[in-house]
């Protein structure tokens, strides 16, 4: 474990295990770095894993100035990452908060991904959904402020595309829903307000999903539906997409299925490096149904 400093002068926390062909991790929101160690065990056998903590989550550094915050800075503090540790090209695997950022790093900073995962990416991206998601991210940064952490911790853990995971491993719940009751309520309350409710929508954004070149997978549970309309919209617009469906799952699918995310994730890198991920075929979006 370690910090390293970003450009604009915020310290980061990182942990590290393995060596090899490098691996970076990046949270969803309502986790940090220790929500992928199911991941980091499995894969620093083979390679080198680091999974950090976005600004606003201890150990890394909680900046109170709202500025701070926003899906830009959440993109390029993965390069940070990935400057401070000496890493050129790196396989990003995000989740959710993490799924915006390791998308939009793999269109604005292309020559540095071998592959993007983007994993239960969609929250608040449909236009009619839009509005609705900034209102409740709004609502939530006030939840932040005026209640303890911890209280507002066990209403955001059994959220609709939570009971998932909560029925079907009690117990590795329970330790994600402790971990976020660990949180920082400022950083939880500013991250809401700048990186969540602001972000751009994905139907805004074809033509740069179009334009990237890493092999990617878009992974999603089958009951986290604001990431399935979504998902369906990335594996249209990126031309290097594949896309996982993970049947009876939620949100959190690398905690709710570790082995199952772990064996896509592991498909994915090892094509990746060996330069066999496809490419689509144009003619399998003609517009005709059974063919010409």
């Amino acid at each position: 474990m370690g910090l390293l400093t970003t450009d604009d002068g915020i310290r980061l926390h990182y942990e590290e295990a393995g060596s090899g062909v490098p691996i970076v991790f990046v949270h969803e929101f309502a986790g940090d770095s220790r929500s992928f160690e199911p991941q980091l065990r499995h894969f620093a056998r083979r390679y080198r894993c680091i999974a950090f903590n976005a600004r606003g989550y201890p150990p890394s550094d909680v900046p109170l100035e709202p500025e701070r915050y926003s899906q830009a800075r959440a993109r390029d503090d993965i390069r940070a990452v990935m400057d401070a540790l000496g890493v050129d090209r790196a396989h990003l695997v995000g989740l959710s908060m993490g799924g915006f950022a390791a998308l939009h790093f793999g269109f604005t900073y292309p020559a540095r991904a071998r592959s993007l995962v983007v994993a239960g990416c969609g929250y608040g991206a449909e236009p009619e959904q839009q509005e609705k998601f900034q209102k409740e991210s709004e609502k939530w940064a006030r939840r932040f402020e005026s209640m303890e952490m911890k209280e507002a911790a066990a209403i955001y853990a059994e959220g609709p595309t939570r009971v998932q995971f909560q029925n079907k491993d009690p117990r590795g719940w329970r330790e994600f829903a402790q971990r976020l009751a660990e949180h920082s309520s400022a950083g939880a309350a500013l991250t809401q307000r700048g990186v969540q409710k602001r972000r751009p929508s994905l139907y805004d954004l074809l033509d740069k999903m179009a334009a990237i070149t890493a092999p990617t997978l878009i992974m999603t549970g089958d009951e986290d539906w604001p990431c399935l309309a979504p998902g369906i919209l990335m594996k249209r617009a990126i031309p290097t997409a594949a896309l996982v469906v993970m049947a009876n799952a939620g949100h959190a699918i690398n905690l709710e299925e570790p082995e199952l995310f772990n064996r896509h994730l592991g498909d994915l890198f090892h094509a990746a490096d060996l330069g066999t991920w496809p490419k689509r075929d144009p003619r399998a979006l003609a517009s005709a149904i059974l063919g010409r």
